[in-house]
């Protein structure tokens, strides 16, 4: 573990959230798992009622990487060539006719999928190969994304009027739900005095592409050690209502569990906020910190649940409990 000093590399990512926090206003622990997330090279569902800043959070993320960034609108009307692009006719000088590929704005380093949820679900699975293979493909030819890629995405609650659920798929490939809540008294006389000098970001690149790379290749040699290791596999497996290490809050709340998907998930982001404090392993409360962003958006609750009035975040603190 020699060859790279966690010290120093904790220092320069403390300069990311340096940069951060001149457009945002409160918000950390949003702001750090969004930074933990993109260490790790997971896409970011962050849900919330409109205007608490999750449009501005991936501008503004977009500005501190210095990537290409393009912002889609999810409307019910939107088609999944909007998304991904289509192949269109032209016609050269001398009149003959060939197919040109136009590329959509899924082509960039980010992609920001503003109210995601408000489109149909035929067009919100247009990400789904983009997502995972980081790559599209249209009429047969396969089209391959530049890297680093990331989707974040904006959800409103699905209480609101005119939303759709997402596909089990689609949410599996998201690493982490966000929740953006309100902002305090306090943030919100802040926020209001910021935005009365300027509506525009002002953050500027102080890590490139490059560099965001780099750090997620060091960040996947961070140690885990084989306690800490067993104990997020048998987390996620106690999400299931049936097996070897069914919780009983699983047996009695959860239709259906986490996937191997999540165990991924939260031993790679355990490593890159492991990487972001300055340390070289991983240690269990990383995995119980990090164990309600990875694996709410991926428990879904059987009837017995929404009638005791318990959600996710409540079932993985009752899990979390039992496996102690």
């Amino acid at each position: 573990m020699e060859e790279f000093d966690v010290k120093e590399l904790s220092a320069r990512i403390e300069r990311i959230f340096a940069e951060i926090r001149k457009d945002m206003i409160g918000q950390e622990d949003v702001i750090k798992d969004s930074i933990i997330a993109m260490i790790a090279g997971g896409n970011i569902l962050l849900e919330g009622v409109p205007g608490v800043g999750k449009t501005r959070l991936v501008r503004t993320l977009g500005n501190v990487f210095n990537m290409s960034f393009k912002r889609i609108q999810f409307t019910p009307d939107l088609m999944p060539a909007d998304v991904t692009g289509t192949n269109i006719i032209v016609k050269d000088e001398a009149g003959s006719s060939e197919f040109r590929f136009e590329k959509g704005p899924i082509f960039a380093n980010i992609v920001l999928a503003d109210e995601i949820n408000r489109a149909t679900p035929k067009t919100q699975s247009a990400l789904l190969e983009a997502m995972q293979e980081h790559r599209v493909t249209i009429m047969g030819k396969t089209y391959k994304l530049e890297e680093p890629f990331f989707v974040l995405a904006t959800q409103n609650p699905i209480e609101q009027d005119g939303t759709y659920p997402l596909p089990e798929a689609q949410m599996d490939r998201f690493m982490f739900k966000i929740i953006v809540d309100n902002p305090t008294f306090s943030e919100l006389a802040k926020i209001v005095a910021l935005t009365e000098v300027t509506m525009d970001e002002v953050s500027t690149c102080v890590c490139t592409k490059e560099e965001l790379l780099e750090l997620k290749n060091i960040s996947n040699k961070i140690l885990a050690n084989k306690d800490v290791f067993d104990y997020a596999i048998k987390l996620c497996m106690a999400t299931h209502p049936t097996g070897e290490y069914k919780s009983k809050a699983a047996v009695k709340y959860v239709q259906t569990g986490a996937s191997p998907r999540a165990a991924q998930a939260i031993i790679k982001a355990s490593k890159a906020k492991a990487l972001i404090e300055g340390r070289y392993n991983i240690s269990i409360d990383d995995i119980n910190e990090l164990a309600y962003p990875v694996l709410r958006h991926r428990l879904k609750l059987n009837f017995e649940a929404i009638s005791d009035g318990v959600n996710q975040d409540d079932v993985i603190g009752m899990i979390l409990k039992e496996i102690k």
